[in-house]
């Protein structure tokens, strides 16, 4: 797997490696406590997207993930992160997640279009066999996009995580297969075509 940065284009995104300086952008629209409270972090401030950011460009160094500036096309303009984790070459699977978009660009094509971008990026390029997504329990609008763009909810991993807050965390976890991909692929498009909805 060839897991060098790159960038990922669509008509309404554009995915590019995340960089240091992406950090002033992001938390011109990445403070807002709704994005961090169903996470196991939270960014509040300035300093602490900063470090977001630099924990993200250290596990891209290590080869645990890879992570992306999600830029709006129309205006340049920065309004969200998402990446690829828990990379496992040896089974060819990656995770998706570690996403957020600013409220602004919520409920619109731009998820939408910046998965079907990365699943691509995945299947067609990477040549993996499965893409995993993964959320906390209590977050039913990320659950329901999950199974709306066609993954499959496999099931919940109890006191899986630490929320910052010290509390317990269930994950649920859900996938996307290369046998699947095809049709997720053609649900994608059908979303995208509708507005992302």
């Amino acid at each position: 797997m060839n897991l060098a940065p790159v960038v990922l284009e669509g008509d309404i995104v554009r995915l590019e490696p995340l960089r240091l300086d992406h950090a002033e952008a992001l938390s011109t629209v990445g403070l807002d406590p709704s994005l961090w409270a169903l996470t196991t972090i939270r960014v509040h401030t300035p300093a602490e997207m900063l470090a977001y950011v630099e924990d993200a460009l250290t596990e891209q160094r290590t080869g645990a993930s890879l992570p992306f500036a999600t830029v709006e096309r129309a205006t340049g303009r920065v309004i969200g992160s998402t990446r690829f984790g828990n990379i496992t070459p040896a089974h060819r699977r990656v995770e998706i997640g570690w996403t957020w978009i600013a409220p602004a660009w919520q409920r619109t094509a731009v998820n939408t279009e910046a998965k079907l971008l990365m699943m691509s990026h995945a299947f067609d390029t990477l040549g993996c066999r499965r893409v995993e997504l993964k959320t906390s329990a209590l977050n039913l609008r990320s659950r329901n996009a999950m199974l709306r763009i066609g993954a499959t909810e496999e099931g919940t991993l109890r006191q899986h995580m630490i929320n910052s807050d010290g509390s317990n965390r269930d994950s649920v976890y859900f996938s996307v297969l290369d046998s699947e991909w095809p049709v997720v692929q053609a649900r994608l498009r059908t979303l995208l075509h509708r507005g992302g909805r």
